[in-house]
């Protein structure tokens, strides 16, 4: 057994920050405690050991604010739990050492960690940290209907090769120069889509690190994962190479949900992945865009999806036309029109 779950508050009733922390060496557990004294959070609960990982969701069930670990004891153990606590709980998760090494401390941030502290701790680190995980906190916390209401959501779908990327790409940036207003571009075209290459754009970080991290994906991480291209346009690029990612709907709709409050605009190239038809991206109020091009296989293709997929008419369609030159198409209006 862990221990109790508590609630505490300050002299004036306002809850504090609830904080464990974890980690076998007791002097510097101790150190971290009186750094603690006086910031925005209660006393700390004190582990003096590295749970085992399956005890973590026990862990995650005390719903501490802050968990603070010691990474010098044992540093692969350390980073495991780092991992799995950043995984499964919204708590900010800290780590503390002795050393700064640069290698380790890239490692920690991978897994997850949002502070990276050094003892002995210069003047004012910990209450930083603090008031940091606070604001983190009333982030989280904040009741759904005070917060804004979720940016327009249009979605680019369609056949293989009909064009969707670059039709998309050039929206995206249409919407961002002629609105003023903030725009993203996700390419969830994965694992080929090449949103970026048309774009000349070339980030460090990509849609699959959101859909790897859903669980901890907020808007302060959706900011460090975009990239902006001149136009203004804020874009979540594929990767440039094969990487594995979660396509599970609970990871794509954490990311649009994010992304929905954060920008006015979300514009979405999800390529012709089927797949996609059973997340968020299909919701009641999504703008969806099936392109299309003029040709039997095309047409039939599209003819298909539309009665598979927006046989109640919602979300709204719009169906393009993708490369659309009358004089020599072979196939009339009135044909494409019935197809």
């Amino acid at each position: 057994m862990l221990m109790a779950t508590y609630e505490e508050t300050d002299a004036i009733g306002a809850n504090v920050l609830s904080i464990a922390l974890i980690g076998p060496e007791e002097r510097s557990r101790t150190s971290v405690a009186e750094a603690l004294v006086g910031s925005t959070s209660g006393i700390p609960r004190q582990l003096p050991f590295y749970p085992e990982i399956d005890q973590v969701p026990k862990l995650v069930e005390l719903n501490f604010d802050v968990m603070i670990l010691d990474l010098d004891s044992d540093p692969e153990t350390a980073l495991d739990l780092v991992e799995s606590l950043c995984a499964t709980s919204a708590a900010t998760v800290m780590v503390y050492s002795t050393v700064a090494d640069s290698e380790l401390m890239i490692r920690c941030m991978r897994a997850g960690a949002r502070e990276l502290l050094t003892l002995p701790f210069a003047p004012g680190a910990i209450a930083e940290a603090m008031v940091r995980a606070a604001v983190r906190r009333t982030a989280i916390r904040v009741p759904s209907a005070t917060k804004k209401p979720g940016g327009k959501l249009l979605v680019f779908f369609g056949a293989k090769g009909a064009g969707v990327t670059t039709l998309a790409s050039n929206f995206a940036i249409s919407v961002a120069r002629e609105s003023g207003r903030k725009t993203l571009l996700i390419d969830l075209d994965l694992p080929f889509g090449d949103a970026a290459l048309g774009l000349g754009l070339t980030p460090a970080y990509s849609t699959a690190d959101a859909l790897q991290n859903f669980t901890r994906l907020d808007a302060n991480f959706l900011s460090r994962l975009i990239v902006k291209h001149e136009s203004g346009l804020a874009e979540l690029t594929a990767p440039g190479k094969v990487m594995k990612a979660p396509n599970t709907a609970e990871a794509v709709n954490r990311l649009l949900t994010v992304a929905r409050h954060e920008f006015d605009s979300v514009v979405v190239d999800s390529g012709s992945r089927l797949d996609l038809t059973a997340t968020a991206l299909f919701e009641p109020d999504a703008i969806i865009y099936l392109v299309t091009q003029v040709g039997i296989s095309e047409l039939r293709n599209s003819n298909r999806m539309i009665a598979e997929f927006f046989a109640a008419d919602f979300p709204k369609l719009e169906i393009v036309l993708n490369r659309y030159m009358p004089s020599s198409l072979g196939i009339d209006e009135e044909h494409i029109t019935k197809h």
